[in-house]
């Protein structure tokens, strides 16, 4: 097998301890730092630019990326969410001769439709209701180097000429005004979308996708890599413990055969919800099993929102423990908050214990002794206007 590119990252050492990095350097890892990569040919990118996994899938992605970044070609990069688009993007611009000007990047589902023309092309002062200043739009902050748009596909048909006016002839007018702006930008596109399909549908201009797909990139979901999920594991593991100051410095093989059975819909994006989730519940340097007790692989239901993800937090802690609140082991010492506003929190999010047998059961223990049961919650006595009182707090 060739050798890999610099810029594959090795997986960590994690069953055995040794002096850590900084939580900064770890992050490197991850986000990309281009003051980096000033100068340098392809193969002497830095260490900090590092992508997770030695599969034959990923090896092939690797190849296409060492082949085409040296290029001015347009990549589009295709893969389902989570796969690690925008990190392919970066490594494309990373080993390109524009790794020293700027990297921009626009999430295009993320931006309203009546604004995202201003967002790509920029506005003139007067142009709409509220353009009170001339903006720079995406395609000029770029020149010279990088831009890469995410979401390509949601594009509206109507904005679509222009983007390919200026992919053909690098230039274009911002909204409102009448002067040619010439740029020199590199383009990488990015879709968890079939833009054949939509181009078919008429939902597409099928003269823009074939001025995008000059190379196409496409990521395989983490299902078809299996052999580098340990990999990724270990990473996420080394990240999130320095990011919290915990040190795991074992993953029982039974939890890894189990996380490599998975099939990870979400991809990578949600194996990184996963271990972060399971290193803050971790105790005794031993990562938390975060896939449920039934061991029903493949159907594992994840939070898709931070709302979604603290309400999964909280639960999953309550039932660790056993749902007590306060205390030295209860779950607001376990999530660093204080035991009101936990509880705050749980009302919020209708969060409650499930059926019990008897009221005895029924009770949530909050701290020496003290329980919060539904009538301290809603009653009309003295106590439940307390707790009432401090949950409006």
């Amino acid at each position: 097998m060739a050798a890999q590119p610099s810029w594959v990252r090795k997986a960590p050492a994690i069953n055995h301890t040794e002096s850590w990095e900084t939580e900064e350097a770890v992050s490197a890892r991850v986000a990309f730092d281009m003051s980096e990569h000033r100068c340098g040919s392809p193969r002497n990118i830095s260490s900090s630019e590092k992508v997770v996994g030695k599969s034959p899938a990923l090896q092939a992605v690797f190849e296409q990326v060492e082949r085409v970044a040296p290029t001015n070609a347009t990549v589009l990069i295709q893969g389902e969410t989570g796969t690690g688009k925008e990190l392919i993007a970066h490594a494309i611009h990373s080993a390109s001769s524009r790794r020293g000007r700027p990297f921009v990047k626009l999430s295009c589902a993320a931006i309203p439709l009546d604004l995202l023309e201003s967002e790509l092309f920029g506005h003139e002062k007067g142009a709409f209701t509220g353009a009170i200043a001339q903006r720079i739009g995406r395609f000029h902050l770029a020149d010279k180097g990088t831009l890469f748009l995410d979401e390509v596909g949601d594009i509206p048909l109507a904005l679509q000429p222009k983007l390919l006016r200026v992919l053909q002839e690098q230039e274009f007018e911002r909204l409102g005004g009448t002067r040619t702006h010439r740029v020199d930008v590199r383009l990488v596109a990015a879709t968890n979308r079939d833009l054949t399909e939509m181009a078919k549908r008429g939902e597409f201009r099928s003269d823009l996708y074939y001025r995008l797909n000059v190379f196409p990139v496409l990521l395989p979901p983490l299902r078809e890599r299996r052999e580098d999920i340990p990999a990724l594991v270990g990473h996420f593991v080394e990240l999130f413990g320095h990011r919290i100051g915990r040190q795991i410095e074992h993953i029982p093989p039974k939890m890894m055969s189990a996380l490599s059975s998975y099939d990870w819909p979400g991809n990578i994006r949600e194996l990184q919800n996963v271990i972060e989730r399971a290193v803050i519940l971790s105790n005794n340097g031993v990562l938390h099993d975060p896939l449920p007790t039934t061991g029903a692989v493949g159907v594992l239901s994840l939070p898709t929102t931070q709302k979604d993800s603290e309400r999964a937090l909280i639960l999953q802690t309550l039932q660790a423990v056993g749902w007590v609140i306060g205390g030295a082991n209860g779950a607001a010492a376990r999530l660093g908050l204080k035991r009101t506003t936990l509880i705050s929190r749980m009302s919020k999010m209708g969060i409650s214990r499930p059926p019990f047998q008897s009221r005895h059961d029924a009770d949530w223990v909050c701290s020496g002794g003290d329980r919060l049961d539904a009538a301290m919650l809603g009653g009309t006595n003295g106590r439940g206007q307390q707790w009432r009182h401090e949950l409006a707090t």
